[in-house]
């Protein structure tokens, strides 16, 4: 097995220029996939939403997160293991961000914990880092926040929002940020930002100029059955496949061409003979 990911690890990639490598994974078996795929971070996401079936990421709490994180922790050997801090659980107080990230990591198993916010977040930032739990950042379309935000618009068109994600971003990476995720941001922003940054940038629908991308695992398997962002490309249809083997194996039982023989569990064989 090839060595553990871990912050140097990113932070050597973009010393090297080399891209970083992010999928987002909910369960043991998405987890132990993507890390056996070789990628360098997994991360357990409030986009968690896609798999309980809510229309957005706001009711995603701390506990949901905990247990789907715990289960990828199983299935990830390899890879640098990150859990996102959902809706609320760090910006009422700076104590209160640092007793739920310690959850996440002591119960959860996350090696490193991810929080939306520019300026505003840095004094969280700096107790959560300074406590020694690795905090990376996300800026730019904040799901989250979406309904403040008006909706999932890209960020840093105009001059002077780009300068403003700049801010943010040198703002959190001086607070203690060891990567930071930009969200549907601009190319030529994400490329200034990018060039800003000591730490990795890693996109998300915000061009290749960034250090890194990252992909929702569901997404790029075609097992999401929200609207897909334009960003999204989906590199196989697992669903079309799932549904199909479900399909063979109703129509199999109905006409009792399942269980056959060669299928029969083995104890019951051997009474039969």
């Amino acid at each position: 097995m090839a060595d553990k990911v871990r912050i140097a690890s990113l932070q050597q990639l973009k010393a090297e220029s080399k891209k970083i490598v992010m999928v987002t994974a909910y369960d043991y078996p998405t987890g132990r996939l993507a890390d056996e795929a070789g990628v360098d971070v997994v991360h357990v996401g409030d986009s968690l939403a896609n798999i309980l079936g809510y229309g957005d990421e706001i009711p995603v709490t701390l506990d949901d997160m905990i247990h789907h994180t715990a289960a990828v922790r199983r299935g990830v050997k390899r890879a640098l293991l990150m859990a996102d801090m959902p809706f609320m659980t760090y910006k009422v107080s700076p104590e209160e961000a640092l007793r739920n990230a310690a959850r996440l990591v002591q119960q959860g198993g996350a090696e490193v914990v991810k929080m939306e916010g520019g300026c505003e977040i840095c004094p969280t930032i700096r107790k959560v880092a300074q406590a020694g739990i690795a905090v990376m950042g996300h800026i730019g379309v904040m799901p989250q926040s979406v309904h403040a935000q008006s909706g999932y618009k890209v960020r840093g068109k105009e001059a002077d929002e780009t300068e403003r994600l700049i801010e943010d971003a040198l703002a959190i990476e001086e607070a203690g940020c060891f990567a930071i995720v930009l969200e549907v941001v601009g190319w030529d922003s994400a490329r200034r930002i990018t060039e800003a940054l000591r730490v990795p940038t890693i996109g998300i629908g915000s061009g290749a100029e960034c250090d890194g991308q990252i992909m929702v695992m569901v997404e790029l398997i075609g097992l999401s059955f929200r609207q897909q962002p334009r960003y999204v490309k989906r590199y196989s249809e697992a669903g079309d496949a799932i549904r199909g083997a479900v399909e063979s194996f109703a129509r199999e039982v109905r006409s009792g061409a399942y269980p056959d023989r060669q299928h029969a569990y083995l104890a019951r064989e051997k009474k039969e003979e």
